[in-house]
C-alpha cells in the first residue's frame, strides 16, 4: 500500500510514517504543505491514500481536499486534523473524503483507521461525530487550562496583551507566557493563527 502523508506537524508526521513502515506492507512518502501535496499527487504513481492536514499551509480547509480531490484521479484523499470540528468532519465526507482522523486518536488506531481508508473503506471515529458540540467536550479546550482559555478569548477578541491583562488583572508578563504555551498547545506560529484555529473549532 501506497500512502502519501501532507502535514506541517514534524512530530506528528514523522510518527505516522514510522509506525506505518513498521506495518511492513506501507509505503509512504511525506510533505509539509499543500504544494508539495498537490505536486506529488499530479507526477507520482497513484496512491492508495493521500492523508491531508486540514490547517497546514496552503491548504484552505476543504478547499484544498476538494482541489486534491479533483486532481487525484480517483486516488482516496482523508482529513487529519487536531482542530476541526464535527461539522467540518461531515462536509469533508459529504465533498467525497474517504475520512476524518482526529490527531488525538492513539497512534495504533491512527494506523489501523489509514489501513482501513487505503483498503477502501470511508471512516471517522464514532464518538467524535456524536460527541455533543459545547466548550466541555471541545477537544481543542480539554487541552488548555481555564486561565490559557481566558487568554485566547482575549486574543480572538482583538485585544493587545496590555487590555488582556488588565481584563483578567494578571499582569503582562504572564499573558506572554500563557501566549507562548497557547502557541505551542494549539501548533500556531503568531496571534492570528492561533485566533483562526480556536474560531475553526467552535471554542468562542
Amino acid at each position: 500500500m501506497r500512502v502519501l502523508i501532507a502535514d506541517d506537524h514534524d512530530l506528528l508526521r514523522d510518527t505516522l510514517v514510522l509506525f506505518l513502515e513498521n506495518e511492513g506492507s506501507m509505503e509512504t512518502e511525506a510533505v509539509g504543505t499543500f504544494a508539495q501535496a498537490a505536486e506529488r499527487i499530479q507526477n507520482d504513481r497513484p496512491y492508495d491514500l493521500i492523508l491531508l492536514d486540514y490547517n497546514m499551509p496552503g491548504m484552505n480547509g476543504l478547499e484544498g481536499l476538494k482541489s486534491a480531490i479533483a486532481m487525484g484521479r480517483g486516488q482516496k484523499v482523508a482529513l487529519i486534523s487536531g482542530e476541526a470540528t464535527k461539522q467540518v468532519a461531515e462536509a469533508a465526507l459529504e465533498a467525497g473524503a474517504s475520512g476524518f482522523v482526529p490527531k488525538s486518536l492513539p497512534a495504533k488506531s491512527l494506523v489501523n483507521a489509514v489501513k482501513f481508508m487505503a483498503m477502501g473503506e470511508q471512516y471517522a471515529p464514532l464518538d467524535f461525530m456524536t460527541a455533543v458540540d459545547d466548550v466541555e467536550t471541545n477537544p481543542l479546550a480539554d487541552k488548555l487550562t481555564t486561565r490559557e482559555l481566558q487568554v485566547l478569548e482575549g486574543l480572538t477578541q482583538g485585544k493587545s496583551n496590555k487590555e488582556i491583562a488588565r481584563d483578567l488583572d494578571i499582569q503582562e508578563p504572564t499573558v506572554k507566557l500563557h501566549m507562548k504555551t497557547l502557541y505551542r498547545k494549539l501548533g500556531a506560529a503568531n496571534r492570528t493563527q492561533a485566533a483562526l484555529i480556536a474560531r475553526e473549532a467552535g471554542l468562542f
